[in-house]
């Protein structure tokens, strides 16, 4: 037998619904949004998050703008249960931001979850137990009125723990566990004797959690589900309907989408889709879907590079290029015939923009929404590669010069090639070529600050960099630290300046194959939403990393003054 073999494969059966009203609906506003980027997500990882990577992106999260943030399991580790406590003894959660947790409906697990959120404002304490034909029958072998008593006796115990703790304002979530894989009536039963025990009311709402935590049809089947469900749910004034879809089938943005046509009120979700398996729903890709059609989607997504940097950071894991709106290619052309499109509707957009203000419908061939609303900007939209005839810049200086350029650094440096050959109106030669991009991106002009030396250091997973720069004559002493030398370097840079620098990529190499060729490296870095790029030559790899960064600085005319470093406390003027 053939070992791809389709015949062992079933079709989900659907609902046999007639009256169904979602796909005549339209999302008109933006639901409530829930981040479970720091459990689910967490939960999926190779090298789950440590205490530092998980507060850079709980501090993330605030600042994109969520209000329900899932920030654990704090009964199945003591990691988790630590980094509860210390969110709510170091008072890191805003007033307007509601904590969520996640429990089993087990008793040792529920109480050890209401100890870990002693003292905290307002949680949401979300119960779940499986209660799909699968796990039913196959691994807890219960009949479904256990397993609805499971489901039962945790509700009975949430309530009870948390009468017990009255200072913590509560609300009440539960999850059939695998609900798109359970008979949806068998759900709804389940869900209404959670329901009947802890009596919500239109001021006090319960969340149900209806999650596909295995995607196992077509989106469209989900809404039936989702629908069936919100129409024979009791007491729904009194429900907030929540849904977690994964990307299984690659379509858990799709299922949350036809979800809220179908009536639900609530999205839990990762930034970029991290999560088991394929991953969870991609919150980015939906808000910005809604984005696109004229909604506010009540999340500031304008810091993209930001947003990416920390993501990848904390999870170790790389964004795709392709991926919707965050990935580096998604603005791209390079079909000549896309590229005249984009320039047109663009030279169009700016005359419109100037004659009827900057609400003026976007309407530009290949782009859904505006680069700049993301913070991208326009040099990224138009791409020269070798099909244009402009590509060949890279080609001659990898194969005279050894400099293996990133596509990144092609896409930057194309225009300076171009701008030159269109000014002299002749074939430019290898050398020329070599010189334009030495003096663009290795002898930056005006380049005000040299490295004298370094000294770095290893301890614990974190390194540590202290750097002596010479800045107007004047020799001064920078100290960082972060996961590498190039982020410890860049930590020690934003504690002097005004602007905010972030790694968008990095690329290195060495010139010849001996222990004394030199090593080259390229950087790419964001500054206030806008992207320069620089290089460094060094027989130490460090110290051309070092150089890279700085000659990328230089190159935005920000300006590192003695006046800045010295006033500021990390930093120490060397004597």
């Amino acid at each position: 037998m053939h070992h791809f073999n389709h015949k062992k494969y079933q079709a989900f059966k659907p609902l046999n619904k007639t009256d169904r009203r979602w796909p005549k609906q339209m999302i008109t506003q933006a639901p409530i949004w829930c981040s479970v980027d720091l459990r689910d997500g967490n939960q999926a990882l190779i090298e789950p998050m440590n205490s530092e990577q998980k507060l850079e992106l709980f501090q993330l999260l605030i600042d994109v703008g969520f209000k329900e943030i899932e920030i654990g399991f704090p009964a199945a580790s003591q990691t988790d249960f630590d980094f509860v406590r210390l969110l709510i003894e170091e008072n890191r959660i805003p007033e307007d931001v509601t904590i969520q947790v996640l429990t089993q409906a087990r008793e040792p697990l529920i109480k050890r979850s209401f100890e870990a959120l002693k003292g905290a404002r307002r949680v949401i304490m979300h119960l779940y137990n499986s209660t799909s034909t699968i796990q039913r029958e196959q691994v807890f072998k219960k009949s479904r009125d256990k397993i609805k008593a499971i489901a039962t006796d945790g509700a009975k115990l949430v309530k009870h723990y948390a009468a017990l703790q009255t200072d913590t304002e509560w609300q009440f979530q539960y999850s059939p566990e695998s609900f798109s894989q359970t008979e949806v009536d068998y759900a709804i039963e389940v869900c209404n004797a959670v329901v009947d025990i802890w009596q919500p009311s239109i001021e006090h709402k319960v969340i149900l959690n209806i999650p596909a935590t295995v995607e196992a049809s077509t989106p469209n089947i989900y809404a039936d589900q989702v629908e069936y469900f919100n129409d024979h749910i009791t007491q729904r004034d009194c429900i907030s309907i929540s849904l977690h879809t994964h990307n299984d089938r690659g379509s858990g943005v799709a299922a949350a989408e036809l979800g809220l046509l179908a009536g639900a009120d609530r999205l839990e979700g990762t930034l970029l889709g991290n999560g088991e398996r394929t991953g969870n729903m991609d919150i980015v890709t939906t808000a910005l879907n809604l984005y696109s059609q004229g909604i506010d989607p009540k999340l500031d997504l304008s810091q993209m590079d930001k947003i990416i940097s920390v993501v990848e950071r904390c999870t170790q894991i790389t964004v795709h290029p392709r991926h919707p709106y965050a990935g580096e290619l998604v603005f791209a052309a390079f079909s000549g015939s896309h590229q005249d499109a984009i320039n047109k509707c663009l030279a169009i957009d700016k005359q419109n923009r100037q004659k009827y203000g900057a609400e003026h419908p976007w309407q530009v061939a290949y782009l859904p929404i505006d680069p700049r609303d993301v913070g991208r900007s326009y040099q990224e939209v138009i791409r020269i590669n070798s099909q244009s005839g402009k590509g060949g810049m890279a080609y001659v200086l990898e194969q005279d010069y050894g400099l293996v350029l990133p596509r990144w650094l092609q896409v930057d440096f194309s225009p300076h090639v171009q701008r030159y050959a269109d000014m002299h109106k002749k074939e430019i030669s290898a050398e020329i070529i070599h010189n334009i991009f030495t003096q663009i991106y290795l002898n930056v002009e005006n380049k005000p600050y040299t490295i004298k030396n370094y000294t770095a250091t290893h301890s614990n997973g974190i390194d540590k960099l202290s750097v002596e720069l010479i800045i107007a004559g004047q020799s001064i002493q920078i100290n960082g630290s972060g996961c590498g030398i190039l982020d410890s370097f860049i930590q020690a840079i934003n504690q002097t300046i005004d602007g905010k620098i972030i790694i968008i990529d990095y690329s290195e190499h060495t010139l010849g194959n001996s222990e004394q060729s030199e090593a080259v490296c390229y950087v790419q870095i964001s500054i206030n939403n806008q992207r320069y790029c620089g290089v460094g030559k060094s027989k130490d790899i460090v110290g051309s990393s070092l150089n890279a960064v700085l000659n990328a600085v230089a190159r935005s005319g920000l300006k590192l003054t003695t006046d800045k470093l010295t006033s500021n406390s990390e930093v120490a003027k060397v004597t």
